[in-house]
């Protein structure tokens, strides 16, 4: 079943870049590939309409594309009118459309960590009912849960962010940050996890200016990043994406911050296309690179990056313009290379953002939170997962931070 087009006219109201129109019952997706130059949503009816948006890059980014799946599928379980079958039933009938939808992107972490939670709910709620609609009132539950948890999730990555990078740069009055592609509320529920930290200094004024690279060839970071930054009024320049290294030498910047698709428990990681270039003239010319990414990015079980799959798309979105929706731009015959992703291996990557906070720090009085804030012992461990030793020790991270929400 296609989707079909509404004008954003009747669907948006309070915030034009809210890239996911949920209530129960009903979604609505904002067709990204239209922007900045159209404002579209597209309704979204089931799972597999959910799988074509994924796929077709209506939706994007490793958050928003977890949050969408589980909301199509949210939505056609509940405008179930009849469902013949046992509870055991309904939750294998959810498995196996949430392994579907997990093909559409495979590379990005939170699609399928999304997915085994929810098949672990369903999965319980079958074992202490015979309703069959019990079992589907609680995967619905449970996805629009998740749907406010990115939010919270997204702000603290914000705000912890913020406050590391002006501990770690106390004589920087004001910060110039670059980043990759869009990571922003168009690639979340809301707010952003890189976007999300450059939206925090911005917020307490301390925040020079943004500069954003194109990503091509779909050109997320021309056509949403700066679509962002212009409508929340960010100072904010647009850079090709081979004038970075060009902007580095210039001593222009004081940190690079970028999302991740996934991230591998030494701290390889997943992003678009161009990130490890980036991360590689960052380290030449002595300037911070940061991933902001929430836990759910983070795969313990790969050792390395070298253990990523890492997705192909179409040779078109090179051969044509508008990052394959315009006219052919490349000769007839050329053949393409064309992965979506690459891999930017820990040790060029000074810290990972995170939205969680270690439990140690929890509970403190006044004046012992100020003590650690003056060592600078603990106060790195609300967030963001530093080296030791020039490593990471991402598992210690997870496990003192798990359970623990920053909402």
């Amino acid at each position: 079943m296609a989707p079909d087009s509404k004008s954003s006219n009747d669907l948006l109201i309070h915030n034009s870049l809210q890239s996911i129109c949920y209530k129960r019952g009903s979604l609505q997706l904002l067709d990204q590939r239209k922007l900045p130059l159209e404002t579209v949503y597209l309704d979204i009816q089931d799972a597999t309409d959910g799988w074509n948006a994924i796929r077709d890059m209506v939706v994007r980014g490793a958050p928003a594309i977890a949050i969408a799946a589980a909301l199509s599928l949210a939505v056609e379980v509940a405008n179930f009118k009849d469902f013949n079958g046992t509870s055991e039933e309904a939750a294998s009938f959810i498995e196996l459309k949430l392994e579907y939808l997990v093909s559409s992107r495979p590379t990005a972490l939170n699609l399928s960590d999304a997915a085994k939670k929810l098949i672990e709910i369903t999965s319980n709620a079958a074992s202490t009912t015979i309703m069959p609609e019990s079992v589907f009132q609680a995967y619905i539950e449970a996805a629009e849960i998740m749907l406010d948890d990115d939010v919270a999730s997204n702000k603290a990555i914000g705000s912890y962010g913020s406050r590391f990078l002006q501990d770690q740069q106390k004589i920087v009055p004001r910060f110039s940050v670059l980043t990759h592609c869009n990571t922003g509320s168009l690639a979340t529920a809301g707010y952003g996890t890189a976007l999300g930290v450059i939206r925090a200094l911005h917020a307490e004024g301390v925040l020079e200016r943004a500069y954003c690279t194109e990503t091509r060839p779909f050109n997320q970071g021309s056509r949403l990043t700066a679509f962002e930054l212009v409508h929340d009024k960010i100072p904010a320049t647009l850079i090709a994406d081979s004038a970075a290294a060009a902007l580095m030498k210039e001593s222009r910047l004081s940190a690079v911050i970028v999302g991740a698709d996934r991230v591998a428990a030494n701290g390889d990681t997943a992003n678009k296309i161009g990130t490890y270039s980036l991360a590689l003239c960052a380290m030449h010319h002595h300037i911070p690179f940061y991933v902001a990414a929430p836990l759910t990015s983070i795969d313990l079980s790969l050792s390395s990056g070298e253990e990523i799959v890492i997705e192909e798309r179409s040779a078109k979105e090179l051969l044509h313009s508008r990052g394959g929706l315009g006219d052919q731009v490349a000769a007839s015959g050329i053949l393409v290379w064309n992965p979506a992703f690459d891999v930017t291996p820990a040790y060029l990557i000074t810290g990972i953002i995170t939205e969680k906070v270690s439990h140690r720090t929890r509970n403190f009085d006044s004046f012992t939170q100020l003590c650690l804030s003056l060592m600078n012992k603990l106060l790195y461990e609300q967030g963001v997962i530093t080296k030791n030793n020039d490593a990471f020790n991402i598992k210690d991270f997870v496990e003192k931070a798990a359970g623990k929400s920053t909402a």
